[in-house]
């Protein structure tokens, strides 16, 4: 009980004092900045503010040093550190500011520089036993089109067992990602277990990865354009789709968002660009009014201004995603398909720490028509949801998927086509109570999985459908002729809105 004690006590001593490496960071920071407050309310105030500081920073410091000195074991200053960072950050209360470790911010800088060095291999990695019982090895969802890994003939489906000679079931994430990661030219030898008996060593060569940012395909005369995230590729990548569509005569485009967790800001803006010729895209607001900034469309858009655009959002749709979707709607430029996105309108920095670093959240952004969407979310023009599960539907779910039928099915006929998918599903539909189209849905996602999965399912995707429906019907004119702003939108729930008696 004592040792219990005393572990519980120097946790907490070395969380209280760790917040004081932070305090020298930033007291830097803060005393021009109140300095620079202009009446003399605001003055006396900034001098409270920096002496609490001094006050607390020295507080901190002393324990720092106490620690050090009268710890009972000897223990790494960056342990308290990153300690302090983690506690001061999540003192904000806000989910989108936090610490970056070393592995935080190697995966941040890939993310938004749009290349690393790589194998060119999406991966995961179980981090409890799986139910099939295999090693927790490291599972390929998909190679990167054109990347090393897709040349050696890796497929979706086969697990990397070793690399470098070390096993993947007793490394960490982190661990396996530095070891595939880094100097391009630099050979990397892994062994490859696919199915139940085949297991083969692959030794490919690293090269620059770029991360994956946008899929493309026609719908009939219309081209479908998604967006997996917002990196400094994004905006490329969607033009040289919108010149292919050129080359097959489009009439009409579907920009899919769904999903996107956003990325870039500069990013959107310039993906805004391709649709809007000039104009507001998006207003930052910061607490500090000379940070706040205006951000403008470029001119000479791609897609004629006359050209009907669907833009598909959901829950998963966020941050820069909801900038693109929030500045067509609010600009007139687009109709709205699918569920109310979910509702990110904070804007983050992100700074470096040596190797570590930080993001924080510095701005709020505004829609054209001056609406902030935090925590609220964009409503689509016309809402189009997926089948919801109900509790009986959530055990029956739960039932077929410890039967491990559909994984099982998939191994056998990884090629399976309509009339296969359609025999099965009905079998399982007669065993398990379960919508048809929910189960064929099942069955192909899972083939997917274990496969190149398509662009776009038609067959499955009720959003799409009714996303093309719309323009196939010729009403898309006379449903942007009676568009809203997500202003007019704001302003009618403010009125719809009982008084308080």
């Amino acid at each position: 009980m004592n040792d219990i004690k005393k572990r519980k006590i120097s946790f907490t001593l070395v969380w209280f004092i760790a917040t004081a490496v932070i305090c020298v960071l930033l007291s830097f920071v803060m005393i021009p900045e109140i300095a620079a407050q202009g009446n003399g309310q605001s003055v006396l105030q900034g001098t409270t503010n920096v002496q609490q500081s001094r006050r607390y920073h020295s507080i901190i410091q002393n324990v720092f040093n106490f620690i050090q000195n009268h710890y009972v074991e000897e223990i790494d200053p960056k342990v308290i550190f990153e300690g302090a960072m983690k506690g001061m950050f999540s003192a904000l209360d806000d989910p989108y500011s936090s610490f970056l470790s070393e592995s935080d911010m190697k995966d941040m800088n890939d993310t938004t520089h749009g290349n690393f060095g790589g194998v060119g291999l999406n991966i995961i990695k179980a981090s409890s036993p799986r139910p099939d019982g295999k090693p927790m090895w490291v599972e390929v969802t998909s190679p990167i089109e054109d990347t090393p890994g897709w040349r050696a003939g890796i497929s979706p489906g086969d697990f990397i067992t070793e690399i470098n000679g070390i096993a993947t079931e007793t490394i960490s994430m982190d661990e396996v990602l530095a070891m595939l990661r880094g100097t391009p030219g630099e050979d990397v030898k892994i062994v490859i277990r696919r199915g139940e008996k085949m297991e083969f060593p692959v030794t490919i060569t690293r090269a620059i990865i770029e991360v994956p940012t946008a899929k493309h395909a026609m719908i009939g005369d219309t081209g479908y354009l998604k967006l997996l995230t917002f990196t400094p590729m994004t905006a490329p990548r969607a033009r040289d789709a919108i010149n292919e569509f050129k080359t097959k005569n489009y009439k009409s485009l579907i920009l899919d968002l769904r999903n996107n967790y956003g990325g870039l800001l500069n990013s959107a803006v310039d993906v805004c660009s391709l649709f809007l010729d000039d104009g507001l895209v998006v207003r930052t607001r910061s607490r500090i009014p000379s940070e706040n900034q205006d951000f403008n469309a470029k001119r000479g858009n791609l897609v004629p201004s006359n050209m009907p655009v669907i833009v598909l959002i959901n829950r998963g749709s966020a941050s820069a995603s909801e900038i693109v979707a929030g500045a067509l709607k609010d600009r007139g430029r687009a109709y709205l398909v699918g569920e109310k996105s979910f509702g990110k309108g904070s804007v983050q920095q992100v700074y470096p720490l040596e190797n570590s670093g930080f993001k924080i959240t510095t701005a709020h952004y505004y829609t054209p028509s001056d609406v902030n969407i935090n925590k609220i979310g964009i409503p689509p023009d016309r809402e189009v949801k997926f089948p919801e599960y109900t509790e009986e539907d959530a055990v029956k779910m739960n039932a077929l998927i410890n039967a491990n039928k559909i994984p099982e099915f998939a191994g056998l006929y990884p090629k399976a086509d309509a009339a296969q998918i359609e025999a099965f599903a009905k079998t399982l539909e007669k065993e398990f109570h379960l919508d048809l189209s929910l189960l064929k849905r099942l069955i192909r996602n899972e083939l997917n999985r274990t496969s190149f999965a398509p662009v776009y399912d038609l067959e499955y995707d009720v959003q799409l459908q009714e996303a093309i429906n719309i323009l196939r019907s010729g009403a898309y004119p006379q449903l942007m002729d009676n568009y809203k702003t997500l202003k007019a939108l704001q302003e009618e729930a403010e009125v719809k809105l009982p008084l308080a008696s």
